[in-house]
């Protein structure tokens, strides 16, 4: 008998990876903010297939792991990667910076392959992440590039981009806890403010509103609260998170 939750949670699966497609496909053709948008979806999608997970009566099983982390790879490693390396607006501006935009483009894409490689052959048995996790940082990078890129409320910073994509991919691959994102986790409702106001941040922006407009506001109001949610996962996260004594730590 097929297993309902497992056969959904395998089509959200499938969902997050079509959104990265899209979103790559969005960055190609010059649209990084629907991009951004398909990149939220893919984090929804990722969230459901765990609960879908969760709720099915058969054992997890390896390539439910393996196809979730490929996905995780494609939207949240390849599509960011894609978001930072290729611009189509501000052309003169980012041009002096092609070399090393490449550069970390490529460093972010590795450190999420990395952690993703490592949870899923022995990081998913710890009850929390090691490292930040990648819809996460994902998640982090599209709040840098709101204030420093597209539509760079303040104002167009490469700099500012490539450190910071710098520091999120560095803190995808250091040993430090980070919860997981559950019903009884203590950030559960600031994340969740924090995916409506991702929603609310990125929808007005599709329509490409002028500095100073209703919408503009609406979408600056809704990224400064995207922006002290993220933060608050970062800073506050890892002191959330109760580990394993040496001796009773999985494996």
């Amino acid at each position: 008998m097929i297993d309902r939750w497992r056969l959904a949670a395998n089509l959200a699966t499938l969902g997050n990876a079509a959104l990265g497609v899209g979103a790559i496909a969005y960055v190609l053709a010059g649209n990084p903010i629907w991009a951004m948008l398909l990149i939220a979806s893919a984090i929804a999608f990722d969230g459901i297939d765990g609960i879908f997970s969760r709720r099915s009566a058969s054992a997890p099983a390896a390539f439910g792991r393996y196809a979730d982390s490929v996905a995780d790879a494609v939207s949240f490693g390849l599509a960011p990667a894609f978001l930072i390396a290729v611009h189509t607006a501000d052309v003169s501006t980012w041009a002096p910076y092609a070399t090393a935009t490449f550069a970390v483009a490529a460093a972010y894409l590795v450190a999420a392959v990395a952690r993703l490689t490592y949870f899923t052959t022995h990081a998913f048995r710890h009850p929390y992440f090691l490292g930040v996790p990648t819809p996460q940082s994902a998640l982090a990078l599209i709040v840098v590039l709101l204030f420093h890129d597209t539509p760079a409320f303040q104002t167009v910073q490469p700099i500012a981009v490539l450190v910071g994509t710098s520091a999120i991919a560095l803190l995808m691959v250091v040993p430090i806890p980070f919860p997981k994102i559950r019903r009884e986790a203590t950030l559960r409702l600031p994340m969740a403010a924090t995916a409506v106001a991702l929603v609310v941040a990125l929808v007005p922006l599709q329509f490409r509103p002028a500095p100073g407009s209703p919408l503009y506001l609406v979408a600056l109001v809704a990224s400064l609260v995207l922006l002290v949610g993220v933060a608050s996962y970062y800073l506050i996260g890892p002191f959330t998170v109760h580990r394993e004594p040496p001796g009773n730590a999985p494996g």
